[in-house]
């Protein structure tokens, strides 16, 4: 299984994603089975580390990110990814115009696929303060969470 986790410039939300689901995989029976990714829409960040606050939330939750670099969504990644799951709608709308339309139906919220919330987004922090990057933390865990019962309850683990 194949997971990416896109956002808009992969320093904020993505990258946190990364971080938190790949602990909770690695801590769970799907240890070795899950690869999982990030991407942004955007190309402002390609090659930067993520942003010092979001490093800073997931190091205080037991997650370091800090050697993840940025890099932006290609086509070519609906190939190699089984499921393409963006932080919002603006990131899911994004996706699918780069997307063959037979790929659409493997990209979504990850909130809605990891069975927190439908319709739900991830805040997008980078304009506030250290709290924002907490809630998203928060929402992420949550997503992280469900994604890995997800995974554990499909036939085959394919999700």
């Amino acid at each position: 299984m194949r997971l990416l986790v896109v956002c808009l410039g992969n320093i904020c939300r993505s990258p946190m994603a990364e971080g938190i689901l790949r602990a909770r995989i690695e801590a769970s029976p799907l240890k070795g089975r899950v690869l999982v990714d990030s991407a942004g829409t955007g190309d402002w960040h390609v090659g930067r580390p993520p942003d010092h606050r979001a490093i800073a939330t997931a190091a205080r939750h037991g997650v370091d990110i800090a050697g993840l670099r940025a890099r932006q969504f290609r086509r070519a990644d609906a190939e190699l990814f089984d499921w393409l799951l963006c932080a919002d709608r603006d990131n899911l709308v994004d996706v699918r115009a780069r997307l063959q339309p037979d790929a659409h139906p493997r990209a979504g919220l990850l909130l809605e696929w990891s069975g927190v919330g439908a319709s739900m987004d991830v805040p997008d922090p980078y304009f506030g303060e250290m709290d924002g990057f907490e809630h998203s933390w928060r929402l992420l865990e949550q997503a992280a969470d469900g994604v890995v019962a997800r995974l554990l309850s499909a036939p085959g683990g394919r999700g």
